[in-house]
């Protein structure tokens, strides 16, 4: 599909990761004025909230944007997610007989303030990247066996915490946690000493499943509302001796952060691409009708205090082996419902070469190959005041379509917390 020319030149950029042809959803806030929705479009954020409120915009028989967040909206179904696109891409395009009244609902995104696009009702994690899952597994129990024998079979996954998902921008503060060295007899509580990050990208559920009701791979395509980049701060050290026999836990609490901007599925309709070739079949549940991955290019800046931004890594989300479509159906195969707001990490994204690991645990190799920084400064893990920076776009016929940056800064972790 190429550009679809819209009335406001900066949108028609070819490097405005904003066109007419993404249309991304957020929250979005100027001083002295209160979080509302709003899409990017070029340069500018269309304020949806005064739109509706003007009478312009109707979506349904009641107020959908009259509040800080976007559920209401996933609410509503596909067939109104359509209609809202529709109509959106009738107000900025070339020519839009409404131009003139719609231009009075522009707001300059340089110095808005984002805010989380939607509440989060549910937080799963998986662990669905082939090179991420053989590079770790390499690590800990060598090449032979990399992989656990269920993970040409099954998305693995663990339930997060939706109370500690962020919107980028938001500080990092580095956690405690029990940790234990090798060769130590008792674990020591202290602040994380390998605190890491993960590329992932963040899937939303914007309908909900009957309780006790599986869906297909189809259906949950169909189920998905958008998509954000996602950074899963995770701490290894604390990870290690907690996750026998349950698996992750505070290790992945601390904090989870994603982009500001909801992608929908609609704008990424272009970009599909296929899962790799399956080593072993998958059972009939998990197999797609169609391509169910997307052509996102996919890239990790690392900024030091008082230093020089670095792109640490350079992958793409078409190397995942497992689509969120199929872990969202896998997710209901035991009945679990799952309900609007839902976000679903898809794991870390790596890829084949050093450069495209997708988290300093591989980047360093568990900390014995440190990765050395312009400035000569070496990383195995991050350091305190480190600024991490995920960016991700989608290259199209003239245009490009982006998320917005998807960042934090890791702050000192607290002094003793139970000195009292």
């Amino acid at each position: 599909m190429p550009l679809i020319k819209s009335w406001l030149e900066s949108a028609n950029d070819p490097d405005c990761p904003f066109p007419l042809n993404n249309l991304p959803y957020g929250v979005f806030s100027h001083p002295g004025t209160q979080p509302r929705c709003g899409v990017a479009i070029g340069d500018q954020i269309l304020d949806v909230a005064a739109l509706e409120a003007a009478g312009l915009l109707t979506l349904a028989d009641k107020p959908v944007f009259d509040r800080p967040e976007w559920n209401a909206v996933m609410a509503l179904g596909p067939d109104d997610w359509q209609r809202l696109r529709t109509l959106l891409l009738g107000f900025l395009v070339e020519g839009a007989a409404l131009k003139s009244q719609v231009s009075a609902y522009l707001h300059p995104l340089d110095g808005a303030t984002m805010h989380m696009p939607f509440t989060v009702a549910e937080y799963t994690d998986f662990y669905a990247g082939r090179h991420h899952a053989t590079n770790v597994g390499t690590m800990f129990r060598g090449a032979e066996n990399a992989l656990p024998p269920n993970w040409l079979h099954i998305p693995i996954g663990y339930n997060g915490r939706a109370s500690s998902v962020v919107v980028s921008g938001t500080d990092v503060r580095r956690p405690w946690g029990q940790l234990k060295a090798p060769d130590a007899d008792a674990p020591r509580l202290a602040p994380c000493e390998r605190f890491d990050f993960e590329l992932e990208l963040g899937a939303i559920v914007g309908q909900p499943s009957g309780n006790g009701q599986p869906v297909t791979v189809a259906e949950a395509d169909a189920m998905i509302f958008g998509y954000v980049l996602l950074n899963d701060w995770s701490a290894r050290d604390i990870q290690a001796w907690e996750y026998q026999p349950l698996g992750p836990f505070q290790a992945k609490a601390t904090a989870t952060t994603i982009s500001p901007w909801i992608v929908t599925r609609a704008a990424l309709e272009p970009f599909r691409c296929a899962t790799p070739e399956r080593e072993k079949p998958l059972l009939p549940y998990l197999q797609e009708p169609g391509p169910m991955l997307y052509d996102i290019a996919l890239e990790v800046e690392l900024t030091p205090r008082d230093g020089a931004p670095t792109i640490i890594a350079q992958t793409n989300y078409r190397e995942m082996y497992y689509s969120s479509a199929q872990q969202l159906a896998h997710h209901t195969t035991s009945g679990c419902p799952m309900r609007v707001g839902d976000l679903l990490g898809s794991g870390t994204i790596s890829g084949p070469d050093k450069d495209s690991r997708g988290s300093l645990l591989e980047l360093s190799w568990g900390g014995r190959e440190p990765l050395e920084l312009p400035d000569g400064t070496q990383r195995s893990f991050l350091h305190d005041h480190d600024r991490l920076t995920l960016r991700g776009q989608c290259h199209g016929d003239g245009y490009t379509l982006g998320f917005g940056a998807c960042s934090g800064t890791v702050q000192p972790a607290l002094p003793d917390p139970y000195r009292r």
